[in-house]
């Protein structure tokens, strides 16, 4: 979600990519559906141990008419792309998206229905008046913030990740280049490859439908790595074959990782009463620590962010 950006330098993962490493480890009342909750009518708010908050009736009006009277928000998210979102085992959405998102409605005093989008089209679900915000790892750039605001909600990157044992000997950035490498369609890790200063050994990217489609290619002996948000690329060394599968590169070069980017919460340009809507519940979920128990409880705290602001990924 890490997450998902742009490209400004050359260079591999120049201006985006891993922050320090990690230690990994339907409509709703305030939130999304418990397996059963939609479908017996009644609101769906956070359950078991995930985390809730109260309503603020001074930010719920700040909400657009429109929304107030569609009486629900539509939230597009790409499912799955643990950790950020995916399924558990009755079928509920959780992550990191899915649970801010019921926080959300929980402190605007609304219903919100999640909407699986695959990411190539979550963009166009806002143009087209399908959703109303975008939950779903996307990186704050320039670029988008020609269409859309982000509320910047966390600050990661990109990581490399290899075959367990790294047989293909990749341990920097210019070892990707003559190398077959598998990204997810439309998150702009291709653009990164291609841009590469590789000479007369560029980068060969593989763009696939979704994440977990370039880790079955790497799996498969389709590429010799793949590239994803730092977030992702971390839970999937840590959690695939009980961490067996994979190993994620860590360059020497950059001890620390790649120079992380800005993701957030992405709102059509012209929408500014929702932009500050969405703006100040974040605010208040920081305040009250909320925030932080829910970037925690899915093993990504090192990416968060102090305070709830609007599109910070210029120049990034």
């Amino acid at each position: 979600m890490a997450l998902r950006t742009t490209l400004t330098t050359t260079g591999l993962l120049g201006a985006t990519a891993v922050l320090a490493s990690l230690a990994l480890t339907g409509c709703s009342g305030f939130g999304t559906a418990a397996a059963g909750a939609a479908d017996a009518g009644g609101p769906d708010v956070p359950i078991g141990d995930e985390v809730s908050t109260t309503a603020d009736p001074e930010i719920a009006a700040l909400l657009p008419a429109a929304i107030v009277e569609k009486g629900h928000l539509d939230i597009a998210v790409d499912i799955p792309f643990p950790p950020m979102a995916m399924y558990d085992d009755t079928n509920r959405e959780v992550g990191f998206d899915p649970e801010l998102a019921r926080l959300l409605g929980q402190k605007l005093d609304i219903d919100v229905s999640i909407n699986k989008q695959a990411f190539d089209s979550v963009i166009p679900s806002l143009q087209a008046g399908k959703n109303d915000l975008i939950l779903s790892g996307m990186n704050d750039t320039p670029e988008r913030q020609e269409t859309l605001n982000f509320v910047d909600y966390t600050h990661g990157g990109f990581a490399i990740v290899v075959e367990a044992g790294n047989a293909a000997g990749i341990t920097t950035q210019s070892d990707l280049c003559g190398r077959t490498v598998a990204v997810q369609k439309a998150t702009v890790q291709g653009e990164l490859l291609r841009a590469m200063e590789c000479g007369s050994s560029p980068v060969v990217v593989t763009e696939l439908p979704s994440d977990l489609d370039a880790q079955t290619a790497l799996r498969a002996g389709k590429a010799d790595a793949y590239v994803s948000d730092a977030v992702v690329a971390e839970y999937a060394a840590a959690t695939t074959s009980d961490g067996e599968a994979f190993d994620v590169v860590r360059d020497p070069e950059n001890p620390a990782g790649f120079a992380p980017v800005y993701s957030g919460i992405g709102i059509l340009k012209d929408d500014a009463e929702l932009t500050e809507a969405i703006r100040q519940a974040f605010q208040a979920l920081i305040d009250e620590g909320a925030y932080q128990q829910v970037l925690d409880r899915n093993n990504i705290g090192a990416y968060a962010v102090e305070s709830a602001e609007v599109n910070r990924g210029a120049g990034s």
